[in-house]
């Protein structure tokens, strides 16, 4: 099995970004249709884009199902951002659940939030590696961030299992072009005691990160396919957790491929909310795009991540609703959307008619 594997036959139904929000996860598999073990009276299938952990109150358990699920044949996933930073042994953002160096860190903003034993760790670590970066068959594509055709040649010999060797080789290349920067990225920083994890103190634009960034980046097909492709920015923006010099762009409108693609991972509104209230500060690559429309140079790009993963800001303030805040599954091939409320909307109906037919 390579790090891009077939997807089964028959209809599909793909689910969106799920950051540890089991409840909504369990809302939505009973709305499709499906039973506690997954299986379907229309014997389709469950294909998850990603982003399972972080943030939200239960990580653990949405692991657990959806590894349930896949070792049963019930269902097929793609290695998403937060997942390939678990790999990679990063605490991020979120991620106190699972490393605990982020416990403290992270309480005041998410918690309470269940953790994992330290002993089911392992387990963890050797499912996700058995995971693909990418899914396909004729008619449809489905990865994380972006499916660019230079990065999935780069993997799509790569065996399973092996994507954190290859990760390690592409980064450790990548810092050595990079070692250049490091002098000048450390005179930035002492420019501002503050750090770049304060969200109170914005730090002028540092254009050695901003170089570092986007190589880092850009040289590396696995984080082009699992977090986008990012250019230098005109400003700074705090985002993720940090502040940031570098931004994601829409690459679907220079994708030439005539196979349609379902991503997640760029919290996409389908209400009106803030995005800045959930720590995003970046530009919305929606802002022009109708919440359900596909999207793309020729329409045939759709991006299925509702922002689940900000309802722990409706957890901290009664003002605001957890419902601006969906789990969405794409069912094909009929193109429909239902989310975990069970409201269902067909997105042919919402077809760009300025991007060409899907």
């Amino acid at each position: 099995m390579s790090l891009i594997q077939q997807l089964p036959p028959g209809p599909l139904d793909i689910i969106g970004d799920v950051h540890g929000e089991y409840e909504a996860l369990s809302n939505l598999l009973q709305h499709l249709g499906y039973d506690t073990e997954g299986n379907h009276p229309e014997d389709r299938t469950l294909v998850f884009v990603g982003d399972f952990c972080d943030r939200g109150p239960d990580s653990p358990a949405v692991l657990a199902l959806v590894e349930r699920l896949i070792r049963a044949g019930k269902a097929m996933a793609v290695l998403g951002n937060h997942e390939m930073n678990l790999l990679r042994g990063s605490a991020k953002d979120g991620s106190g659940w699972f490393f605990d160096e982020r416990q403290a860190w992270d309480a005041p903003k998410y918690a309470p939030f269940q953790r994992l034993a330290a002993e089911k760790k392992e387990e963890l670590v050797e499912f996700l590696l058995s995971l693909p970066i990418g899914l396909e068959r004729e008619d449809l594509r489905v990865v994380h961030a972006a499916w660019m055709e230079k990065h999935i040649q780069a993997i799509r010999t790569l065996p399973a299992g092996s994507l954190i060797d290859h990760d390690n080789q592409w980064n450790e290349a990548t810092h050595r072009q990079a070692s250049e920067l490091k002098a000048a990225m450390l005179e930035e920083l002492e420019t501002h005691p503050p750090g770049l994890e304060d969200p109170q103190h914005q730090p002028p634009f540092m254009p050695a990160h901003a170089r570092h960034d986007v190589m880092m980046q850009m040289h590396n097909p696995l984080r082009v396919l699992t977090s986008g492709v990012e250019r230098e920015w005109h400003g700074t923006f705090y985002s993720g957790g940090k502040w940031r010099f570098v931004g994601r762009v829409p690459w679907w409108d220079e994708y030439e491929g005539r196979v349609p693609v379902v991503v997640g991972h760029y919290w996409r509104r389908y209400d009106a909310f803030d995005r800045a209230q959930v720590g995003k500060g970046d530009t919305d690559l929606f802002e022009e795009i109708n919440p359900c429309a596909w999207h793309g140079k020729h329409g045939n790009v759709y991006c299925i991540d509702f922002s689940v993963g900000g309802r722990w800001v409706a957890r901290k303030n009664q003002h605001i609703s957890a419902s601006s805040y969906k789990l969405a599954a794409l069912r094909w091939p009929e193109r429909s959307l239902q989310f975990d409320d069970g409201h269902v909307v067909s997105t042919d109906a919402f077809l760009e008619t300025d991007a060409g037919s899907a």
